[in-house]
């Protein structure tokens, strides 16, 4: 059973060519620099809706206080702030993952 299994490895390392290919983790200067540039506009995006969430959130609070209402936003802002955070670590979290 041994010599079988040993005999068909053989002959798959023979198949392949004998080496196994090990190629290089950098991509085209090309590529880098235009993935980088959206990656910095959709960081950006990110920060300004979580901006405006934050505020239209607060508004509406507002003016559901000057009405009378109860605070059913808070769920709400925590969610958009929930969110800003996201937004915030996303950079950092896949630097630490990926290298």
């Amino acid at each position: 059973m041994i010599q079988a299994l040993a005999a068909k490895a053989h002959a798959h390392l023979v198949l392949a060519g004998g080496a196994v290919p090990n190629p290089s983790r950098n991509a085209p200067d090309a590529l880098t620099s235009k993935v980088d540039k959206v990656l910095g506009i959709l960081a950006w995006v990110g920060t300004a809706a979580g901006v405006a969430g934050v505020l239209i959130t607060g508004a509406m609070m507002a003016v559901s206080m000057r009405r009378g209402e109860g605070s059913e936003h808070m769920g709400r802002l925590g969610m958009v702030l929930g969110g800003c955070v996201l937004v915030a670590t996303a950079g950092p979290v896949v630097t630490f993952v990926f290298g």
